[in-house]
C-alpha cells in the first residue's frame, strides 16, 4: 500500500531543497493554505522562478450528454509560482473565462485543457497553447494565446487545427536550438502528430510527423536526453487509469520506437492510479508529473511527481513509486 506521505529532496537551480512531508497524492496547499487547483500542468522556468500552469477544475463535476464525458464548469487557467519547487504562490486565473461571449472557447460552458507555456526569446512573450475543446468534445483544436509576463494576463488569439488535424491531449516542446514544436493526440486519439511552429510560436510552419501510428496514445510529455528524444503517454481510456510507456527517437520528427512501461512498483501496471502530464527537466534529471483524476468529483483530483531514474549503463528509464526520495544530486 502506498503511504501518502513523502519526503522529498529536490536538487534545483544548484540549491538543495529539503521539505518534509508533503502529501504525495494529497492535496497540496499554497502559501495562503488554499489547495493548488492547476491540473494536466506544465511547468516552466523563467529566470530563477518556476511557474505551474494547470487547469481550473473548482466547481461541480456533471456529464456532457453527448460526449458522456464528467466535466466541470470551465474555470480557465490558473497559475502559481515557486523558487524551489515545494512552495507555491497563487499568481491567479491567467486565461481566464469569458462570460459574455457564447462563441468564445473560453466561455464557461467550453473545455479548456492542457496548458502549456513556452518563452519565444525574440519576441519576448511568453506563449501558451491549450486542447480548446467544444462540452461534446468535437472540436478537437489548439488554442493559442500571449502574455508579457509568465504571470499573464494572456490575450487569447483563437484556436484552429494544426495543419489541419485534429488536436486533443497536447504539450508543448522548445529544442536546444530554439525550434518549438506541439505534440498532439490525432486522429480520433489513434496517432499522435509532431507539429514544428513558427519562429514566434503562434502557429505551425506545415512540417508535421505521424508518430505512433494507431497507438492510441494520449498525455504526451516530451524530454531531451544525451541528444535522443523522449515521450512519455498513457492509453486512450478516458480518465480511467492504464499503462504508460515511454517512447524515444533520434529526431523528434524521425522514426519513434516504444520502450515499454517505465513504472515498475505495485500499481504500476494502472500508472500508479495516474495519468502523465509533463517531464521536468532538472540539468540532466527529470521529474515526471502526474494527475490522480477523479472523475465523479474532478476538483478533488490529486497530483503526484515522481523523479525518472536512468541506469548510468544501459540509459533505461524506470518511475519507481517513492515514499521517499533518496535525493536528486548534480
Amino acid at each position: 500500500m502506498m503511504k501518502k506521505l513523502a519526503l522529498f529532496i529536490l536538487w534545483a537551480s544548484g540549491i538543495l531543497f529539503v521539505h518534509a512531508q508533503l502529501p504525495q497524492k494529497g492535496m497540496w496547499k499554497d502559501t495562503d493554505g488554499n489547495f493548488i487547483n492547476a491540473h494536466a500542468a506544465g511547468i516552466m522556468k523563467y529566470k530563477n522562478t518556476y511557474y505551474w500552469y494547470g487547469e481550473n477544475k473548482g466547481g461541480f463535476t456533471s456529464q456532457d450528454p453527448t460526449s458522456h464525458i464528467e466535466r466541470v464548469i470551465m474555470g480557465g487557467v490558473n497559475c502559481y509560482s515557486s523558487k524551489d519547487l515545494l512552495t507555491w504562490k497563487f499568481e491567479g486565473v491567467v486565461l481566464p473565462p469569458e462570460p459574455n461571449d457564447r462563441n468564445s472557447d473560453l466561455h464557461p460552458s467550453k473545455v479548456i485543457e492542457r496548458p502549456k507555456v513556452i518563452y519565444n526569446k525574440k519576441t519576448k512573450q511568453f506563449v501558451m497553447w491549450v486542447h480548446a475543446e467544444s462540452a461534446d468534445y468535437s472540436k478537437a483544436c489548439a488554442g493559442v494565446a500571449v502574455s508579457k509576463t509568465p504571470t499573464g494576463p494572456f490575450k487569447y488569439l483563437g484556436s484552429f487545427r494544426p495543419n489541419g488535424g485534429m488536436s486533443r491531449d497536447q504539450t508543448l516542446f522548445v529544442d536546444d536550438d530554439g525550434t518549438a514544436y506541439q505534440i498532439c493526440s490525432s486522429e480520433e486519439n489513434q496517432t499522435l502528430h509532431i507539429n514544428r511552429l513558427t519562429p514566434d510560436y503562434l502557429k505551425c510552419d506545415g512540417t508535421y510527423k505521424r508518430a505512433l501510428i494507431g497507438m492510441s496514445r494520449e498525455a504526451p510529455a516530451v524530454f531531451k536526453y544525451k541528444g535522443k528524444y523522449y515521450l512519455l503517454s498513457s492509453g486512450c481510456t478516458g480518465w480511467a487509469p492504464n499503462k504508460a510507456d515511454i517512447a524515444v527517437a533520434d529526431s523528434i520528427m524521425g522514426e519513434w520506437t516504444m520502450l515499454g512501461n517505465p513504472c515498475v512498483s505495485e500499481n504500476g501496471d494502472k500508472t500508479y492510479m495516474g495519468q502523465s502530464t509533463f517531464v521536468l527537466p532538472l540539468k540532466d534529471r527529470f521529474i515526471a508529473l502526474f494527475d490522480e483524476w477523479h472523475p465523479r468529483n474532478l476538483s478533488d483530483s490529486r497530483y503526484f511527481w515522481l523523479p525518472i531514474e536512468i541506469d548510468k549503463k544501459t540509459d533505461r528509464m524506470t518511475i519507481p513509486w517513492r515514499e521517499v526520495w533518496e535525493g536528486i544530486k548534480p
